[in-house]
């Protein structure tokens, strides 16, 4: 008899009761949060599964969001430790922002981008996700090859297309690539701009994300936009993508084309890395995915936490100010 009651009991739905008709607990929802302290996948799910059987073991089976907050954070705490609980504290705080968040990830050709992308934007629950390559694209069928040449051509031989031959004593390669970038900025601005206008959160990857080619400041009130830069120093490791790309696309991006235009890859890479410095943009080295992972969504914790803080500020002194001007 006991046996059954169990039985029942782990079948009964557990119900969040914060919303209108009611929503049922989802393991894979809050070990979605979780992972956004970067916490791997699975030691995360084991704390949703942890947070399950502690509601179930007390017979609650109706948690206010509040509630279940604490509980997971406390859990986090006895399971974890205290930083992923903080690291979890702060990232509900940054759920009532009232704007969305873009997040643009730069670096140069083969560095990792796409993929880290795909990983930020299932942690952080995250639907848009769009490569600059796709826009270039869009672009090339709105745009003839003889009005806009650099687009025809991938960003390491761009050069290639130039109508105009480049100064002297200038760099070929970075004229084409500037050439290249300039004309995609105008499509990832659009984005943005789409983005602003739906309220909605999205991550933008892509080689034209170039420092200083955008304006954030354009952005800032409308919305949270945080960009990164990714690097890979190592260019034996740099080089092995490639290779890897290749066999994951069976041979549609072959490692040889992306081998013989290496070293103009890594130049490009290198005036990203410098124009990040001189932007004071982040520039994270990627070597391994869980640990670049982890930097990218503290950096974009401490980036989000800055900003908050900054408009929070700048509401109290405005508020002082309306008040002694009162006075």
């Amino acid at each position: 008899m006991a046996k059954n009651k169990r039985n029942v009991n782990s079948n009964k739905r557990i119900t969040i009761t914060d919303r209108k008709h009611g929503l049922p607990y989802s393991k894979g929802l809050l070990a979605s949060s979780i992972m956004a302290t970067g916490l791997a996948p699975s030691r995360a799910y084991q704390v949703a599964r942890s947070v399950e059987e502690t509601l179930r073991s007390k017979n609650k089976y109706a948690i206010s969001i509040r509630e279940l907050r604490e509980l997971t954070e406390n859990i986090l705490l006895h399971d974890v430790g205290e930083d992923y609980q903080e690291k979890y504290i702060k990232w509900q705080s940054l759920s009532k922002l009232d704007k969305p968040l873009i997040i643009l990830i730069g670096g140069t050709t083969g560095v990792g981008k796409s993929t880290i992308a795909t990983e930020l934007a299932h942690r952080l629950g995250i639907t848009r996700i769009i490569s600059t390559d796709a826009i270039r694209e869009v672009m090339r069928a709105i745009f003839s090859e003889d009005l806009m040449p650099a687009l025809y051509r991938s960003s390491f031989d761009a050069w290639q297309q130039l109508r105009v031959p480049p100064p002297e004593k200038s760099d070929p390669i970075m004229v084409g690539f500037r050439e290249q970038a300039a004309s995609v900025v105008t499509g990832v601005n659009a984005m943005i701009q789409r983005s602003i206008t739906e309220g909605a959160n999205q991550i933008i990857e892509g080689v034209h994300i170039v420092p200083g080619f955008i304006d954030f400041s354009a952005y800032e009130g409308d919305a949270l936009v945080i960009p990164i830069v990714i690097s890979v120093e190592d260019e034996n490791l740099h080089q092995s993508h490639f290779y890897i790309r290749e066999l994951e696309t069976e041979g549609y991006r072959p490692f040889e084309k992306y081998k013989a235009n290496f070293e103009n890859i890594r130049k490009i890479g290198l005036y990203i890395e410098n124009l990040a410095a001189d932007y004071n943009i982040d520039i994270i080295s990627s070597f391994n995915l869980d640990n670049t992972i982890s930097e990218v969504l503290d950096t974009i914790l401490d980036r989000a936490i800055e900003s908050r803080d900054n408009i929070s500020a700048e509401k109290n002194n405005s508020a002082s100010k309306k008040k002694t001007d009162s006075k």
